[in-house]
């Protein structure tokens, strides 16, 4: 867990998940995995599981729109971090992106924007280079069949429909995935849409060169972007409930009507020509309660979905994949850990859906203009009034037993929960920090406890000190007497 105050850095190994013998990673060999959907989650959980041992085969079709998107530097280290070398080639340089709200202007944070089907096109070569078997078919079903799955797949140029068996499905179709009987529910945010639209240039405004900007207007907020090519992509995103769409016939003309109000439009597409029809995509924030079973495991948008405002999407994708091997492979490893694994995935995404909607809540709060229009009052408030970085008193720290990730396998260890981090901290730089709280409560003076630290600690004094002062900075000490 990332810590915004930093901690003295003790060289001690983190607690490792077993190492399995050949014999076990022949036996995971046979342990068959389809993975549904060829983007970042999909393929950030497949190579995970090739690397532990299973043989997986990866599903992926065409998206039906080519999209434009930004991410953030973040993704761009996790795809460097997962090997993903050809999707990170993708990525265009850092570029600004610049905000109109609240009648003010800021460009503060830089994004990099990445052209989809390029993006897409790359994530499964990489997939393929690092040993997942993928196959360009459609899904058509999947579901029990005795002990294992079966899975329909539609294969391309009028191939038919094949049939195969599985033993774990990882749902990874986006919010396109489907909801078997079994899936009790949803919590969703405010219904939104975005209606997505590639433009040819137009007239030269003296400002071709990569980046993009938002702005609110009263019924929503409009993203443009212009790519290294120089083609723009805009983003146009209402509330579905507010707005009646027309006729596809007359959807450029309805769009128009939006971007021709806005100052940046100008900026983006004077002169400029749509291509094709603007493309309506489903963009409400979604959380889905039932995300894994004992054969299968949503992530991506198939699990969390979030607002398209931040342009956190890939990153949130990604964030639900980074742990999902370890859960599956302490299911299908160690069947007595299953409940426990499913739990922790569903905590951490839950934890990652709350965390994001809560930030765009309060982006969204910025924005004051029309507090009486639908849009804005509902996404003022939603999902909670909870902050998003609550207080930290001692009183509101817990030492407790919560599921953690150790290497490659889900455990259930003691932790430190703070209202920050409700899913708890267990290490540290590698050091355990419950046992480092107990026992600095447990002193009756501030010497006390840098004694009893360092011999826990097995280091200096002063480390010790270090310690006491990093726990005391974290808000978990009360004052000693």
């Amino acid at each position: 867990m990332t810590q915004n105050k930093r901690a003295p850095r003790i060289k001690k190994p983190q607690q490792q998940a077993r190492k399995h013998d050949p014999e076990q990673i022949r036996m995971q060999k046979k342990i068959g995995i389809a993975v549904l959907g060829g983007g970042p989650a999909g393929v950030a959980t497949a190579t995970g599981l090739v690397r532990l041992g299973y043989f997986v085969t990866l599903f992926a079709a065409p998206r039906h729109f080519a999209a434009l998107e930004s991410v953030s530097e973040h993704v761009a280290e996790g795809l460097r971090q997962l090997g993903l070398t050809e999707a990170l080639a993708t990525l265009s340089a850092p570029s600004p992106r610049r905000f109109f709200w609240h009648g003010q202007e800021d460009a503060h944070q830089e994004e990099r924007l990445v052209y989809r089907p390029d993006f897409d096109a790359a994530l499964l070569r990489d997939a393929r280079r690092l040993g997942v078997r993928v196959e360009e078919a459609e899904v058509k079903s999947w579901q029990p069949d005795g002990r294992r799955l079966t899975v329909k797949v539609q294969l391309p140029h009028g191939g038919g429909v094949r049939s195969l068996h599985t033993d774990f499905v990882v749902e990874a179709r986006g919010r396109t995935a489907p909801f078997p009987h079994h899936v009790t529910g949803r919590r969703r945010g405010a219904e939104t849409m975005s209606l997505l639209q590639y433009w040819h240039p137009g007239a030269a405004t003296g400002n071709e060169h990569p980046g993009s900007a938002v702005q609110s207007f009263a019924d929503g907020w409009v993203w443009f972007a212009r790519g290294a090519n120089g083609r723009v992509y805009s983003q146009l995103t209402l509330d579905v409930e507010q707005t009646q769409l027309p006729s596809k016939a007359h959807l450029n003309k309805f769009c128009r009507g939006y971007l021709k109000r806005l100052e940046i439009s100008r900026e983006f597409i004077k002169g400029a020509t749509p291509v094709d029809l603007p493309y309506p995509r489903a963009s409400t924030s979604v959380l889905t309660y039932d995300m894994a079973d004992e054969k299968s495991l949503r992530v991506g948008d198939a699990a969390v979905a979030g607002d398209p405002l931040p342009g956190n999407g890939i990153l949130l994708a990604l964030s639900t994949a980074l742990q999902a091997s370890a859960v599956i492979h302490t299911q299908l490893r160690f069947p007595e850990r299953a409940v426990l694994a499913q739990e922790f995935h569903r905590q951490r995404l839950s934890d990652l859906f709350y965390r994001f909607a809560r930030t765009g809540r309060d982006f969204y709060a910025k924005e004051t203009h029309w507090p009486e229009t639908a849009f804005w009052q509902t996404r003022h408030h939603w999902p909670d009034a909870e902050p998003l970085y609550p207080p930290t008193t001692p009183q509101t720290v817990d030492i407790t037993y919560l599921p953690v990730l150790a290497g490659d396998e889900i455990i259930e260890t003691e932790v430190v929960a703070t209202p920050e981090h409700p899913l708890g901290i267990w290490q540290v730089d590698g050091v355990e920090v419950a046992p480092l709280l107990r026992l600095a409560r447990s002193a009756k003076s501030e010497a006390g406890a840098r004694h009893a630290l360092s011999g826990l600690l097995n280091h200096s004094s002063q480390h010790a000190a270090q310690w006491l002062f990093w726990l005391q900075e974290q808000g978990w000490l009360a004052d000693f007497e």
